[in-house]
């Protein structure tokens, strides 16, 4: 078990590597983009990668606090769906609704690999070698479906 400073290290330390690795990989567009903290630009529509003691996820967020909002940002994700999941070369699980640990309601739109630890470096190359290419795939996707989103900016 570990003590919490030990695991918050950990887990520092493996989002620094995993951003080292990934600097050098240009965005879909060319650009130098930080993979880490993905940039949408557009507000409460976030990339994130979460990576606990058990589990790995990488997800769309949809945080918008107005569920009707909320739902019209899903919907026009669901009119994707066959785009997404063509990038990503996989399905991905949805849920509408659903709460996370601070008690808010998101929907996402995610992957997960069970059964892999980020306090332990052993599994590391699995975390990076499950994050990288959907990040990637994501950003891919990204460039051409935002601007299905204009108007509901």
């Amino acid at each position: 078990m570990f003590k919490r400073d030990e695991a918050a290290r950990l887990r520092e330390e493996f989002w620094t590597t995993f951003g080292r690795y990934m600097s050098p990989v240009p965005s879909a567009d060319g650009l130098k983009i930080n993979w880490v903290n993905y940039r949408t630009g557009l507000k409460d529509v976030h990339f994130r990668m979460t990576a606990q003691s058990n589990t790995a996820i990488i997800f769309i967020a949809l945080e918008q606090r107005d569920a009707a909002i909320r739902e019209l940002f899903f919907q026009q994700f669901e009119e994707l769906k066959t785009v997404l999941h063509s990038t990503v070369a996989e399905e991905w699980s949805w849920q509408q609704n659903t709460q996370i640990s601070e008690g808010k309601t998101i929907s996402r739109i995610y992957r997960e690999l069970p059964d892999v630890s980020v306090l332990n470096k052993d599994h590391w190359p699995d975390l990076i070698s499950f994050f990288k290419p959907r990040i990637i795939a994501l950003d891919e996707f990204w460039q051409n479906a935002q601007y299905s989103f204009e108007s509901l900016k």
